[in-house]
């Protein structure tokens, strides 16, 4: 299965408003393995950026003046994302911001990219994470501190680093630490929460076995000796 992370930046809250996107972050997923390709992009929105959005991320209109417009993105991002499954915290405002720039862009340019929904699926981590956790903070931050993720270097909020936390979250809460048991063969009706343990074949690992010498077990049995009460016992 191919996932797609995906995190954007935009000028302000509101698309109706006239709020664009200008950057975009995204990290490729295949069968849940991070695979190293990603998409990123910093893009003119061809408006100011709000004082309060940039105290968020840190993205200037200076430092966007020089940078393309989204309609000279839009068709490497489109092929970029196409028929992947979008792993998107608080989805409803990334897709909204890309549903616009995409009829923008059809507009000015007669193209026809659709809306997200005509290429993509798409998972909310953050409904996922109040599934998970009812009642508690589910930001990013919020979740990276639950599952153990370092992300002391998010001192600002960056699509790219964004959606790079927000895979090792997803991989989290969705899977976490792998048991140490294995899953009960197809034949089997049982299930891991009855208690019953997997049997493995081992018959064509190549296992070694290191057997104690006499002298390794004599010092054992004289250490033995020397505890009272051993709780095994008991």
């Amino acid at each position: 299965m191919r996932q797609v992370v995906l995190d954007t930046e935009t000028t302000g809250i509101d698309p109706k408003k006239g709020h664009r996107i200008i950057e975009i972050g995204c990290v490729e997923m295949i069968d849940r393995k991070l695979t190293g390709n990603h998409f990123h992009v910093y893009i003119n929105p061809e408006r100011e950026v709000e004082e309060e959005a940039i105290s968020v991320h840190g993205i200037t209109n200076e430092f966007l003046a020089d940078k393309p417009l989204f309609k000279d993105v839009a068709d490497g991002f489109m092929n970029f994302i196409k028929g992947a499954e979008l792993v998107i915290h608080n989805a409803p405002f990334d897709v909204g911001f890309m549903d616009h720039e995409f009829r923008a862009n059809d507009r000015h340019l007669g193209s026809n990219l659709g809306l997200t929904a005509d290429h993509c699926t798409v998972l909310d981590t953050l409904v996922l994470a109040r599934e998970k956790h009812p009642g508690q903070k589910n930001n990013l931050d919020a979740l990276c501190k639950r599952y153990g993720i370092d992300n002391s270097h998010r001192e600002l909020h960056g699509a790219l680093l964004d959606a790079e936390i927000l895979a090792d979250v997803y991989l989290m809460m969705t899977g976490g630490q792998t048991s140490l048991l294995l899953a009960e063969d197809s034949s089997s009706t049982g299930n891991s929460s009855t208690g019953s343990k997997a049997s493995i074949d081992v018959s064509s690992m190549n296992l070694i076995t290191v057997a104690a010498s006499a002298q390794e077990i004599e010092a054992h049995n004289s250490f033995m000796t020397k505890i009272s009460e051993p709780i095994w016992k008991s």
